[in-house]
């Protein structure tokens, strides 16, 4: 009996060395979920929504009087000493207003007309309103239209230039151009 026992205890010595080194099977991992095939949707991008393009005179429109004559559009021409007579560099100028005043057919201005110091008051009145027509009767040659324009004569009393020498004399005999109606 003991050769029983010894036997079996061999045999199951045996048995349990050999499931130990057993080769353990390779895990295979798991295959990957079956997904169901969606259905493929384009991407539409929503439009892109631009703000209008303001047009120049829209934009123009938009502005208050102020605004517009502190851009000063209109430029300003200068006159020889006692004399209303438009000088050829005052020319470039005037048919820049001129254009200006094409562009923004709506637009009227006034003409003002200044002078120096020197001379009486009633004398530099009559002078600054033939500087200012002067400068009208230009811009009408080139087309604009006479109600677009009105002229004023401040003669001496707006001095540009305070000083009492040529050099602020010749900045005060001015015609000036200001935006009064858009």
């Amino acid at each position: 009996m003991k050769k029983l026992i010894v036997c079996l205890l061999a045999v199951m010595l045996i048995l349990s060395f050999a499931t130990a080194c057993k080769k353990k099977p390779k895990e295979v991992p798991p295959p990957p979920p079956q997904t169901q095939e969606q259905p493929k949707v384009e991407k539409v991008e929503a439009p892109v929504v631009q703000e209008p393009q303001l047009t120049e005179e829209e934009l123009f429109l938009q502005k208050s009087l102020d605004q517009i004559n502190r851009e000063k559009p209109l430029g300003t021409i200068y006159f020889d000493y006692d004399r209303a007579i438009v000088r050829d560099d005052a020319r470039a100028v005037l048919d820049g207003n001129a254009a200006w005043l094409k562009k923004f057919k709506t637009a009227k201005i006034m003409v003002e007309g200044h002078c120096d110091e020197r001379g009486t008051e009633e004398y530099n009145l009559a002078l600054g309103e033939k500087r200012a027509k002067a400068a009208q009767d230009y811009l009408l040659s080139t087309g604009v239209a006479a109600d677009r324009l009105k002229i004023i004569s401040y003669g001496k009393s707006q001095p540009i230039n305070p000083g009492h020498d040529e050099s602020a004399w010749q900045m005060n005999r001015r015609a000036q151009f200001l935006v009064i109606e858009k």
